[in-house]
């Protein structure tokens, strides 16, 4: 059943490539207080998605293969064609998100081509480590993956969302485009090699606006408390001993939700 699995495959790859394209060059036609209102606007939803992914893929990563598995079970004795759209959506719900938050991530750094060359090793990899799951070769433990590239996402998108509010304000759609919170270009400039760094990885910006600073700060610091768990509850003591019917002490029975996390091949 694979013809069919890659049939659904590529559709949604084909989609969501085409999804960029019309983002890409329909935002070029535009006028430029049209373009920093679509750019911003988009950015904002795209840190949205990208958000509600993190927590989604931390909170079920753990039985992500299994839930798969079970679609495609229910798929394979429907048919082909339902085989076909399981894994058109499956892979074009994150297409799709992923070529949003690429476009808007490329607008916000605007250095060329060099976040596209990013976003291509990205994917490479993706693809490399899927075959070596594939194979068997490599077993990961999917909660602790999550958890820490959700981490770093959301700090990406703490910038990509700054930037987009910068980009409505170029606009006109939000005041403020002339409050500078600081400016220490002449310390950090924007064609520096550090600073093209900083402005890739984070969307560093050497002099951005107050409200830029105050969204930035108002995103990363609760979103990363909470995704790491910093503002839920503390994790259960360890199940008591009680005795069993001889006298000797045995462990309670864990809670459910309790116990290492597998790893998936």
């Amino acid at each position: 059943k694979l013809a069919p699995v890659w049939g659904g495959i590529g559709a949604a790859v084909g989609l969501s490539m085409a999804f960029g394209a019309v983002l890409q060059f329909g935002s070029s036609q535009l006028t430029f207080e049209a373009q920093e209102a679509l750019g911003g606007t988009l950015s904002v939803i795209s840190v949205g998605l990208v958000t509600w992914m993190v927590f989604w893929m931390r909170r079920t990563a753990r039985h992500l293969k299994a839930e798969l598995h079970g679609k495609l079970d229910a798929a394979i004795a429907m048919g082909t064609f339902a085989l076909v759209g399981t894994a058109f959506l499956a892979v074009g719900r994150e297409g799709l998100e992923t070529a949003l938050f690429i476009w808007s991530a490329v607008q916000a750094t605007d250095d060329g081509w060099n976040p596209l060359v990013g976003a291509a090793l990205g994917l490479l990899t993706s693809v490399v480590l899927g075959w070596l799951f594939y194979r068997g070769a490599l077993r990961i433990n999917l909660a602790k993956f999550f958890t820490w590239t959700g981490a770093m996402l959301v700090v990406v998108a703490a910038g990509v969302l700054a930037y987009g509010v910068h980009d409505l304000q170029e606009a006109g759609w939000i005041p403020g485009l002339h409050s500078q919170a600081f400016d220490i270009s002449a310390t950090v400039p924007k064609d520096s090699w550090y600073g093209t760094l900083l402005k890739g990885v984070f969307n560093f910006q050497p002099d951005p606006t107050v409200l830029q600073l105050g969204v930035w700060a108002a995103y990363l610091v609760p979103t990363l408390a909470i995704f790491l768990g910093l503002f839920g509850s503390r994790p259960a003591a360890p199940p008591a001993r009680r005795p069993d019917t001889a006298g000797s002490a045995t462990p309670a029975a864990p809670a459910e939700g309790s116990g290492a996390t597998g790893s998936t091949g």
